[in-house]
């Protein structure tokens, strides 16, 4: 049942679709892109419905009809079930591992080397700071 209806859902997105870009805009001309058309009401005239116009309204309905239905379905058949959660074994609990002694597990670090400062190098070197 859950598979008929996914069927007929996809097919009525599809031509919801098709159906929506087949369809020009109610100011689709040049005046309309400069704001002309200032005689017409906010959401433009209301003219006769065309046939894609009512294919829309059909198919928009069909789609809420068959997304209402898929979330009941789907509803009734995870409840039956219980939670994805419910479902996953927890593992058994591990003592934790032991803890390496600092001090025996550590390997030593070699001595820096001692710094000098910059006085000391230009003395050393023989040369004198010239401003």
């Amino acid at each position: 049942m859950v598979v008929i209806f996914t069927i007929i859902h996809v097919i009525v997105a599809v031509f919801l679709i098709v159906v929506v870009l087949l369809q020009t805009g109610k100011r689709a001309d040049l005046a309309g892109a400069f704001g002309g058309g200032g005689s017409q009401t906010a959401f433009g005239t209301r003219g006769a419905a065309t046939v894609l116009s009512k294919a829309t309204t059909a198919s928009a309905i069909m789609f809420m009809v068959t997304s209402i239905g898929l979330s009941i379905l789907s509803s009734r058949s995870v409840g039956d079930e219980g939670s994805v959660l419910e479902q996953i074994e927890t593992p058994a609990q591990t003592a934790p591992a032991p803890i390496p002694e600092a001090e025996s597990e550590l390997p030593e670090l070699p001595p820096l080397p001692e710094a000098t400062s910059d006085a000391e190098e230009s003395s050393t070197s023989g040369e004198s700071e010239q401003p």
